[in-house]
């Protein structure tokens, strides 16, 4: 089958490594901007409740990964490959996946005693694995059930059950939640705010939702044979969680950092509309150039995200005559009277574009780096 076609000469879904890749040069952008001061609002998280562009990044990557168990497990399953073959590949893929947000946590320093074990990283190995183990060991309609359940426990005990020591809970600020108790009480090492930490413990559960709703999403996508009725059921899908989490902010608030049910509903039904748009653009029309730079970080996401994480040390180290490269580029652009936000951007993206060229190079090699 031609890469014009719904998958590559590598068997891969095109459309959905472009979303995957676009997805993951996004995330460099919003993570390397030229100075944080200096970022423009959608290239910044929401401060505490609301969405930006920026609060879709991550959500967007855990529906992918939903998507993908759907689509590489089936395969596996129809080749009759066995269960413990598959169970070992993910938990080993987990561990890895797991330490590689440590070891990033620690570069480039290494101070093992300033370990922070929650992260980016080490939430996608939770539900991957997660998720992985629900889609071999049960069906869609039973994955449902168990999202459904999740959602709707997360939003009794984060919105109304009473928190010891405060009492009811407030959502107007961090710090007056169950998700910041608990991990208070539980969660080892530092903590990304300094008291609280964003990808706690409590909010890896609907987070696990969010692969979920991506591993049904997939799961249509096997279903439906006809590639526009497919693509119909699909955006419908999305558009009525999209419906659903809007409405569901009335009561219980689009959160990145509690990563509220209805975050949850909102995001997912952003991501399945934009797959169905992917799917119609690349493997429906074939309009294949203008995703090339989504498909070939998104034929090594992890590899690149890692790279990405590691390289902004060397562009921060004062190694031109006591300077950074970070802090000359900024210097110099803004002696030209350019707007300081705009040259932060433009230094994000000309990051991303140096990141792409090793990904570039993996992809026409045919190589792909699986964790």
């Amino acid at each position: 089958m031609t890469e014009t076609g719904t998958k590559s000469a590598t068997g891969r879904l095109i459309s959905l490594d472009a979303l995957r890749g676009f997805t993951i040069a996004a995330m460099v952008i919003v993570n390397n901007p030229g100075s944080w001061e200096q970022a423009y609002w959608p290239l910044k998280h929401a401060k505490w409740n609301g969405c930006t562009p920026t609060d879709l990044i991550f959500p967007f990557f855990l529906f992918i990964v939903g998507v993908s168990i759907t689509l590489a497990y089936s395969k596996r399953l129809e080749a009759n490959v066995s269960k413990g073959k598959i169970y070992r590949k993910i938990i080993s893929r987990s561990i890895i996946i797991y330490l590689l947000g440590v070891f990033l946590w620690l570069w480039p320093e290494f101070d093992f005693g300033a370990i922070r074990w929650t992260g980016v990283l080490q939430r996608i190995s939770l539900v991957f694995l997660v998720c992985a183990l629900l889609f071999l060991n049960s069906s869609w309609k039973t994955q449902m059930k168990i999202g459904a359940v999740i959602l709707l426990l997360y939003w009794i005990i984060v919105a109304y059950l009473p928190v010891p020591g405060v009492g009811r809970p407030d959502l107007l600020g961090p710090g007056k939640n169950w998700t910041n108790y608990l991990d208070s009480l539980f969660l080892p090492g530092v903590m990304y705010r300094g008291t609280w930490d964003p990808e706690s413990i409590l909010s890896t559960f609907p987070a696990i939702v969010t692969g979920i709703t991506g591993m049904l999403a997939g799961k249509l996508y096997l279903t439906v044979k006809d590639e526009y009725k497919r693509l119909t059921w699909l955006f419908l899908m999305g558009f009525t969680m999209f419906i659903a989490g809007s409405i569901w902010n009335w009561l219980f608030p689009i959160n990145k950092n509690l990563w509220t049910s209805s975050f949850v509903l909102y995001t997912s039904g952003l991501a399945t509309m934009a797959l169905s748009a992917c799917i119609l653009l690349v493997d429906i029309r074939g309009f294949t150039r203008w995703s090339y730079l989504g498909r070939v970080y998104g034929a090594n996401a992890i590899a690149s995200y890692v790279l990405a994480e590691m390289l902004p040390a060397l562009f921060h180290w004062n190694i031109i005559g006591g300077r950074s490269i970070n802090s000359l580029f900024m210097d110099s652009l803004i002696s030209l009277n350019i707007e300081p936000k705009m040259v932060s951007f433009i230094y994000a993206v000309l990051y991303m574009l140096i990141i792409y060229i090793p990904a570039l190079v993996l992809y026409r090699k045919k190589i792909f780096i699986k964790v």
